[in-house]
């Protein structure tokens, strides 16, 4: 005897796995780790734009496609650490003049 009845039914008591691909954003994801690894090099001069330019630029893009979470994450780290890079840079300016 099939486990399947006649007309393609299952029989009642059994359970049907399927498996459903996640979606992942890896763009976004990027531009995450690309603000984070801005975050902690704040102090260099021309890396750190550099760096956090794309990690604002992959955070964006990825704002667009699902899921959102870590493209939103490094957008909101980006626009932080633009106000951090400007008042280090700032200061530094000043102390020179």
């Amino acid at each position: 005897m099939s486990d399947v009845e006649i007309g393609g039914t299952v029989p009642q008591g059994q359970t049907i796995i399927i498996n459903q691909e996640k979606k992942k954003n890896g763009i976004g994801t990027a531009g995450f780790v690309l603000a984070i690894i801005a975050f902690c090099f704040c102090w260099l001069p021309i890396g750190n734009f550099i760096l956090w330019f794309l990690g604002f630029l992959f955070s964006f893009i990825g704002v667009f496609k699902s899921p959102r979470g870590l493209a939103i994450a490094g957008l909101i780290i980006s626009l932080i650490l633009i106000i951090v890079i400007l008042t280090v840079f700032g200061a530094a300016l000043a102390a020179l003049l």
